[in-house]
């Protein structure tokens, strides 16, 4: 991220809407929001790699379940933010993760400008390509500001994805959303 541009680029986007970028309150507006900008898309170029490499051994075939990995991410839409949770489920094939790692997984690709349905995806592919499990389920439930603060103003509506990968029965997939509930 070019920094002093987006300082420039906010600050000809408050003229735009009709500010005065010298009164006190908007004066320090355009740092304000690169140095925002900064921290919610700090996970672009990041890879989950790191996170994901170091594992256990384990002859445990059942399922791992982690839930309620909250995070906040940026519409590239609208600009505008959504945040909800994950739960991440996936059957083990000879090694697990520290249960951190996988919240560490969510943070890597939320921070980035992204979509909803992308980024349920982009996690289930990450575990699978790095934990080799015998299958990975991701479920993402999120608000969205962009459809509760304008357009349809519908405050508390949430939508929910999941990706499914690898060999993930009917039966667990069952399984999971009842203990989602």
């Amino acid at each position: 991220m070019d920094r002093e541009k987006v300082i420039e680029a906010v600050g000809e986007l408050l003229k735009a809407l009709g500010e005065d970028v010298g009164r006190d309150g908007l004066k320090e507006t355009p740092r304000r929001v690169a140095d925002a900008f900064a921290e919610l898309l700090s996970g672009e170029g990041k890879s989950a790699e790191e996170h994901l490499s170091k594992t256990f051994a384990s002859d445990c075939g059942d399922m791992v379940l982690e839930k309620d990995i909250s995070f906040s991410s940026t519409c590239e839409h609208h600009l505008m933010p959504f945040f909800g949770t994950f739960a991440i489920a996936y059957i083990p094939d000879g090694k697990v993760v520290g249960l951190s790692k996988l919240a560490r997984t969510v943070e890597v690709f939320s921070k980035r400008l992204q979509i909803q349905e992308r980024l349920t995806f982009q996690i289930a592919q990450e575990i699978m390509l790095r934990l080799a499990p015998k299958g990975v389920m991701v479920v993402c439930e999120a608000e969205h500001t962009c459809m509760t603060c304008r357009g349809v103003k519908k405050a508390g509506s949430k939508t929910l994805t999941y990706s499914v990968l690898g060999d993930f029965p009917e039966k667990k997939r069952e399984e999971v959303f009842a203990l989602l509930k």
